[in-house]
């Protein structure tokens, strides 16, 4: 068979079988073994150890230890806590209550770096609030479905271990590199905020306007005994996260040691703090974090059997060289790669993209002259914009879920604003590398 049709027949068919709302997992290693059998049988007995190898690597430890250092923080009042305390703090800044729920999202996603459980924890207390105190429902709901998916790109972050193991990457490269992009993805979403403030304090709504803020969200006095109080609950959880950036910037700890010690530390502070150490509190805890690290190592497994595949029926290759032969330059290519990117990213989930997808782009990226650890940020960010775009769009059934009297179609419209900021990041990280390059090349070790 050709090589093009080959790889086209096997791409495609992944992607109609992820479509078709079947589990990662089954639908990669389904497809993996239909191919093996009908194009490769002798290569059948390999089966086993490439599933085998594909788990045989001790960064892959980061996984389960990361989830559990989230699990105890998302089973308590954490979120709740946090967005309180900022709140307190920037209640007098102008839109500081929608800054506070986007600070809050970007400090909560460090915490347990997952989207759909930062865009629930911060908008189940923060949606009501907004909207209780001025704002439209497209913008609180925008705002808190774009924030949540800081969780994959402010590190730590799963979705950035698994691009390490992918491509074979230093995991704390790709860690520290989502750090200056985080951020300014974070301020550029507060300086809408603050910008939609003023335009409506001196432009007032019309009847149907989707974005505006009808008054100041807060006129209490909150004396500085109550703001530094607010933040006893919440400081030893950010300082576990600083510790562990600072610990993989010097050099000191590997992500797994890191994520170890962050496990610990997270239940420890749960359990004196929020006071949960019922036997019943800590098997959940224990249970979830079983759960979610079977699941996301199975589509780990799976996918890299796919890869084997994949590459094995010479489909990666001819993809790649296709690619990279494209008429269109060097940034011509890159934004035909940003275009694949956020198409797939509407269909399929981020882990299953960059599993099936970043070991056959690296090889183009290396040869356009490309950092791979630049490539990750570039590709997260993407796949946040995957996040709250339909159909798959997880973050906005979990916003409408929390606010299901909003339309749809008012909180995709809530989500423009910010995906043009998303845009515009990957804009900034492609003109100035810079941005995602810098703090990883400082690293010591």
């Amino acid at each position: 068979m050709n090589d093009y049709l080959m790889a086209a027949l096997l791409f495609g068919s992944a992607f109609l079988v992820l479509m078709s709302g079947i589990p990662i997992w089954a639908g990669l290693a389904g497809i993996s073994l239909t191919f093996i059998l009908i194009f490769s049988p002798h290569t059948l007995s390999t089966v086993p150890y490439v599933l085998y190898g594909s788990m045989d690597s001790f960064a892959l430890l980061a996984i389960p230890l990361f989830i559990f250092l989230s699990a105890p923080i998302a089973a308590s009042n954490a979120s709740r806590d946090l967005y309180e305390a900022l709140h307190k703090w920037l209640h007098r800044i102008p839109g500081g209550l929608g800054i506070a729920n986007m600070i809050g999202c970007g400090i909560f996603a460090a915490l347990c770096g997952s989207s759909p459980a930062t865009a629930a924890a911060i908008g189940g207390v923060g949606i009501p609030e907004m909207r209780k105190r001025g704002y439209s429902p497209a913008l609180s709901t925008g705002l808190i479905a774009h924030a949540g998916t800081f969780g994959i790109l402010i590190p730590p972050s799963i979705t950035m271990i698994l691009y390490g193991v992918a491509t074979e990457t230093s995991i704390g490269k790709c860690f520290i590199a989502g750090v200056i992009p985080g951020l300014l993805e974070v301020f550029l979403s507060c300086l809408w905020v603050g910008g939609v403030f003023f335009y409506r304090k001196y432009v007032p709504a019309k009847p149907g306007s989707l974005y505006y803020i009808r008054e100041h969200e807060d006129d209490r006095v909150y004396s500085w005994g109550e703001r530094f109080r607010a933040l006893g609950k919440v400081l030893p959880f950010v300082l576990i996260i600083i510790g562990i950036m600072g610990s993989l910037y010097g050099g000191w700890a590997t992500p797994s040691e890191a994520a170890g010690l962050g496990a610990v530390l997270s239940l420890f502070f749960v359990m004196t703090i929020y006071r949960i150490y019922q036997p019943r509190k800590l098997w959940e805890i224990l249970v979830k974090t079983l759960n979610e690290s079977s699941m996301i190592l199975m589509i780990m497994a799976a996918a890299l059997l796919f890869s084997y595949v994949s590459s094995d029926l010479y489909a990666t290759q001819t993809l790649g060289e296709l690619i990279f032969k494209l008429p269109l330059g060097k940034y011509g290519i890159l934004v035909f790669i940003n275009l694949l990117l956020l198409l797939l990213g509407c269909f399929i989930p981020p882990a299953a993209v960059i599993l099936m997808v970043a070991p056959m782009l690296m090889p183009v990226i290396t040869g356009l002259g490309f950092d791979p650890i630049w490539f990750a940020v570039i590709m997260t960010v993407n796949l946040e914009i995957g996040l709250v775009t339909p159909p798959v769009g997880l973050n906005l059934y979990i916003v409408k879920n929390i606010a299901p009297d909003i339309p749809m179609s008012h909180i995709l419209l809530g989500v423009v604003p910010f995906i043009i900021i998303e845009i515009l990041v990957i804009v900034l990280v492609t003109v100035f590398p810079e941005l995602a390059l810098w703090l990883p090349n400082k690293m010591i070790g």
